[in-house]
């Protein structure tokens, strides 16, 4: 089962080659909250605190400058002169009569994740399109599309922090 996150916060450093960007779970609505208790603070740590005392799953991603800024460029609203990467991937997609349904990250192996495009062509097909997590999280904030992480990597990545 896949698991609703939003991004929770960008971290950019120009000096490095790598930025961090941070998912956080959210409630569907009519979801009963979850209480995650942490069992000591080093275990809170990958917890934040939610609407109405919910408690949720975060976790870190490691990603490269150029999605770092096209995606802080995205939620400041900054127009850009020329289309970016994520523009052009989300303009082909259009053109060929899809549109971009959500993103998942879907799978972690040896502390890299990997993450799939969701997108329903004109006739109906849904068609996933393997991706990095950088690169679809970038073109799911500029399309304002949800972001999904199944739960077994969620599950992994929680095991991992504690």
């Amino acid at each position: 089962m896949a698991i609703r996150m939003e991004l929770a916060r960008i971290l950019i450093r120009e000096l490095n080659d790598y930025q961090v960007i941070e998912l956080r779970e959210v409630l569907s609505e009519g979801e009963a909250p979850k209480q995650i208790v942490p069992a000591n603070a080093e275990e809170a740590e990958g917890l934040t605190n939610g609407q109405d005392g919910f408690v949720g799953r975060s976790f870190p991603i490691v990603i490269g400058l150029p999605e770092a800024q096209a995606i802080e460029r995205r939620l400041a609203g900054v127009p850009v002169k020329r289309p970016q990467t994520h523009d052009l991937l989300a303009n082909v997609i259009t053109a060929l009569g899809g549109v971009l349904e959500s993103v998942t990250i879907n799978d972690l192996s040896d502390h890299t994740f990997f993450a799939r495009l969701n997108v329903m062509r004109e006739d109906g097909e849904r068609v996933e399109i393997d991706s990095r997590p950088s690169d679809a999280i970038a073109l799911g904030i500029a399309g304002n599309v949800p972001i999904f992480v199944e739960e077994h990597v969620l599950e992994s990545v929680v095991e991992d922090q504690a």
